[in-house]
């Protein structure tokens, strides 16, 4: 049986997270990534998987290595989805700034 990976459970975890920053600047195999964790190469590797099965990090094989990178296009939709709400409370931050600032000035 093949469990479905949902990326928002896949970025909900902070160390895939801290993986997904890491690789942001530039590719990587397992065991540089591994190295920058205090926790078992299998469970990063355990990660890695998870990332790639909800393809947010893509695999590319180079002689013997692989290396891991970002999927740019799965990072858009999920900044897609989340803009409407960033949006939202950008709104209502600057209403309440505006309500603050008003208060003050009536002092």
């Amino acid at each position: 049986m093949k469990l479905r990976r949902d990326v928002f459970q896949a970025i909900a975890d902070p160390t895939r997270r801290a993986i997904l920053l890491l690789i942001a600047s530039q590719s990587m195999t397992a065991g540089v990534i591994a190295s920058n964790f205090e926790t078992a190469r299998p469970t990063v590797s355990k990660h890695l998987q998870i990332l790639t099965a909800c393809e947010l990090l893509k695999q590319e094989q180079q002689g013997r290595e692989i290396y891991y990178h970002l999927n740019a296009d799965k990072m858009r939709e999920i900044a897609e989805f989340i803009e409407p709400f960033r949006k939202f409370w950008d709104d209502r931050f600057n209403k309440l700034e505006a309500i603050m600032k008003n208060y003050q000035t009536k002092k």
